[in-house]
């Protein structure tokens, strides 16, 4: 039982992080778009952020209760649990995450918040990085990359 109560705060704890991810993420990305940031147009970075978003708004447009809601709520029965968290952090991280408001309204920010992270993935793509040309280890290019004439033929008499 004690088991199943860590387990079910420890899924609160990533919802947490989950949605912390996709709304700061946000804020970051514009953040650093607008301060011309690189960081802010990495291509893992954004195409994993558009993906968790695009994720919560499918989930809410077809009817789907969140994943991880279902797991706290099975760990919670199984410890003889309410739908409260017993520990401090529990307590505040679901109060944090859980609001009683219509579905409707709901599906109606992850809409919003979906087409502002789609809007400015279209508006200020991702871009990768350079590639960094690098010279072969190899012995044989070293030598041909040296001062001096090449390896290959005799040096100019003159």
């Amino acid at each position: 039982m004690l088991l199943n109560r860590i387990l079910a705060d420890l899924v609160v704890v990533v919802h947490f992080a989950y949605v912390a991810f996709v709304v700061l993420g946000q804020f970051g990305i514009l953040y650093g778009l607008a301060r011309k940031r690189n960081w802010a147009r990495n291509p893992y970075f954004r195409w994993t952020h558009l993906l968790a978003i695009a994720l919560v708004v499918l989930q809410s447009w077809v009817g789907v209760t969140c994943p991880l809601t279902d797991l706290e709520s099975r760990l919670r029965e199984q410890a003889g649990q309410s739908g409260y968290p017993g520990d401090f952090i529990g307590y505040w991280v679901h109060d944090f995450l859980f609001y009683e408001f219509p579905d409707g309204l709901f599906m109606l920010i992850y809409t919003l918040f979906g087409t502002l992270v789609l809007a400015t993935f279209v508006l200020a793509p991702p871009r990768c990085p350079p590639k960094v040309k690098r010279e072969s280890a190899r012995p044989d290019n070293q030598a041909r990359n040296a001062p001096g004439p090449p390896a290959n033929r005799p040096a100019d008499p003159s």
